[in-house]
This record gives C-alpha cells, structure tokens and sequence, in this order.
C-alpha cells in the first residue's frame, strides 16, 4: 500500500523536477546535436528535449540504461557497466541526471561520460549541504527510488567533493547551480534548493585547445 502512496505522490515532484531540467539543459544545445542521456529510464527527459518548444534544429536525443525495458520514448542501449559502446567524443553532449548517487563507480561512470562527450557533460545530482542535509537527501531518494525498487547508496558530494571528482576524471566546470528549486514550493522547501545540484562541464582535452588560441 505504501507504494502506491508514494506513486501517487511522485508525479507533479517528477512533473516539476522535467520541467526544470529541460528548462536548465536547453540553452546549452545547438543545432545538429547529438546528445546521450546517461540513466535514461524511458526515455523521458530525451523525449522532452526534443518535443520542447525551443529545441534546436535536427537535434537527436539517445539514451543509455543498464536495463533497457523496451518502449522507451527515444532510442536506448543497455549498458552492463564498464566502457560504454560508444568511440571517443562520439555524441556532442551527454546528461547524466540523478544517476551517480546511485552508481559504486561514479568516478568510472563520469570518466566514460567524458570520453564519448565531444563537448558538454551536464550533471544534475544531489549535493550534502546545510541543515540535516544527508538525512533529507536520503529521505527523498528513498521516497522517489524505494517505490521503483531501485537500490540507495546514500552518499552524496558535498561541493568540494563533486569539483574533486570533477577534476579526477578530466572535467572543467563551465557553470555550476548550487541551489535550484526544483521541485513544488513545500517539497523544495525541504529537499531542493541547497540539496541540489547542477553542473555544465567541459571535457579538458578541448579546454586545452580553447585556452590555447
């Protein structure tokens, strides 16, 4: 019972969390894209970037998941872990949205991303900052995730931590949000803003090239 609770629940925080996404991921997109959505379940987000009223021309969307379900909204490849199939820098953008939280390796996981991004990893996760912030962050990630039986490792960066792991694998921070309101106002209240997290990032090997001309 408490599952369908919680179901029933999840829909307008997951309607307001799309909405922001989309809204954040859209003005770093170009025409002619091609972009990688990392964890994509169904296909979701992919299908809104390009159903949205402002995409960019010729824009394509493909998703990667571990299990892929079938039916999803955009084209998707399952991914048991490891170096994805895909060669270097082989989409322009790749997102990977409340994804690494979840991940044992995130460090690997974000390593892959960077290698088959050509020029953008977008990184929208949790981050532990302010008041009881882990027991909060837990408390949503199991409310949002338990329902679906998806496992929680609980561990979430604080920012430091997030630029460390950044750093570790090759990426330059472009732009980051360390607070958005991401979700209905008395849900966001509570677990958005401070506790979470939004990164648009930069592959070094093409930071090189651009400090260099």
């Amino acid at each position: 019972m408490w599952r369908n609770v919680m179901k029933s629940l999840h829909g307008p925080v997951y309607e307001s969390r799309m909405r922001v996404l989309v809204r954040e991921i859209m003005p770093h997109l170009k025409p002619g894209d091609r972009v990688l959505d990392v964890g994509c379940g169904f296909g979701t987000l992919g299908r809104r970037l390009l159903d949205a009223p402002n995409a960019p021309a010729n824009l394509d969307v493909h998703g990667l998941e571990r299990f892929a379900r079938g039916g999803e909204l955009i084209p998707v490849d399952a991914y048991e872990g490891g170096r994805m199939p895909y060669d270097d820098e082989a989409f322009d953008v790749v997102t990977i949205a409340d994804v690494l939280h979840h991940e044992e390796d995130p460090a690997g996981l974000l390593a892959e991303c960077a290698r088959v991004a050509r020029r953008l990893v977008i990184v929208k996760d949790h981050q532990r900052r302010g008041l009881l912030a882990q027991p909060r962050i837990s408390f949503i990630d199991w409310a949002a995730n338990a329902p679906y039986g998806v496992k929680c490792l609980y561990r979430y960066p604080t920012n430091e931590g997030w630029h460390e792991l950044f750093a570790q694998v090759g990426l330059r921070v472009d732009e980051e949000q360390r607070a958005m309101n991401l979700y209905p106002p008395v849900v966001n209240l509570l677990f958005g803003r401070s506790l979470q997290y939004f990164a648009v990032l930069r592959p070094t090997k093409e930071a090189a090239v651009t400090s260099s001309a």
